[in-house]
C-alpha cells in the first residue's frame, strides 16, 4: 500500500498566490514606441497615430524614380494618400539618409527589440516601411553596430595553437632554400639557387638549372656553404 500523497491530500505549505506582487519586470517606458503607425492593408486607411518619424516624411515628400514610376501605373500595387506614398501597402521612406537611419535605429537598438540580426529585422521594418536598398541598408548597419559585433557568436572552428619555429644557435644550422626562375637562359644556367641562414640572414646565391634535383643542390650546399 502506498503512504504517498497524492494531488488531492496533499496540504497546501506555501501560500504563493502574492509572491511577484508589486514586482514589475520590465518598465512600462520601454513599451513607449516613438513609431506606433498602423496601417490597414485591406481598406488602405490612413494612419490611426503620428508619430515624428512620419511628420518628417511628410515633411519630406521627394520620391524616387522607382516610386513615380510605380504611382504612374496605377495598378493598385503603388498609391498615395494624405501626401504619403505608399508602395505594396507599406510606407516609403524619401531618400533621406538621417531619416533612414532613424527608422534602422528603432527597429533595432531599443531593449524591448533586442538588436535582430539581418534576417529577422527586415520581417520587423517590412510590416511598415519600405525603400529600395532596405535590405542592404539593414545589413551595412547591423554590421556596423558595436554591440552586436561584441556579442556575435562565433561559429568557426577555434584556432590552434602558434607553433613558432626554434632560433638556431649558430649561423649555416638551420636554412631555407628557395628557386627563382625560369629565367632567361645565360651560360647554360636559367634559375638562381637561393639559400638563406635563418640565424643571422644572410644570403647566398648560386647560378643553376630548371631540371636540378635535390640531389644536386645537396652538393652546391656542401660545396659553396
Amino acid at each position: 500500500m502506498s503512504t504517498k500523497a497524492d494531488i488531492l491530500s496533499r496540504k497546501e505549505q506555501v501560500n504563493t498566490k502574492e509572491d511577484n506582487k508589486d514586482v514589475q519586470l520590465l518598465k512600462d517606458e520601454i513599451w513607449t514606441r516613438k513609431t506606433t503607425v498602423k496601417i490597414t492593408m485591406l481598406g488602405r486607411k490612413t494612419m490611426t497615430e503620428e508619430s515624428n518619424i512620419v511628420k518628417k516624411i511628410l515633411k519630406n515628400n521627394t520620391r524616387e524614380k522607382k516610386v513615380i514610376q510605380a504611382l504612374e501605373k496605377k495598378d493598385g500595387l503603388a498609391w498615395e494618400e494624405d501626401g504619403m506614398a505608399y508602395m505594396e501597402g507599406r510606407i516609403y521612406v524619401p531618400n533621406n539618409k538621417k531619416l533612414r537611419e532613424e527608422i534602422l535605429k528603432e527597429h533595432h537598438n531599443p531593449v524591448d527589440i533586442g538588436h535582430p540580426g539581418q534576417y529577422r529585422m527586415p520581417e520587423l521594418l517590412k510590416r511598415t516601411y519600405w525603400w529600395p536598398g532596405l535590405k542592404e541598408d539593414i545589413k551595412k548597419y547591423v554590421q556596423g553596430c558595436f554591440k552586436c559585433q561584441q556579442n556575435k557568436v562565433q561559429h568557426q572552428r577555434r584556432a590552434g595553437e602558434l607553433h613558432p619555429l626554434e632560433i638556431s644557435k649558430g649561423p649555416w644550422q638551420e636554412i631555407s632554400i628557395d628557386m627563382i626562375g625560369p629565367l632567361p637562359s645565360s651560360n647554360g644556367m636559367d634559375t638562381i639557387l637561393v639559400i638563406v641562414d635563418q640565424f643571422t640572414k644572410m644570403i647566398r646565391l648560386k647560378a643553376t638549372t630548371m631540371n636540378t634535383l635535390s640531389e644536386g643542390i645537396a652538393k652546391t650546399y656542401r660545396d659553396e656553404i
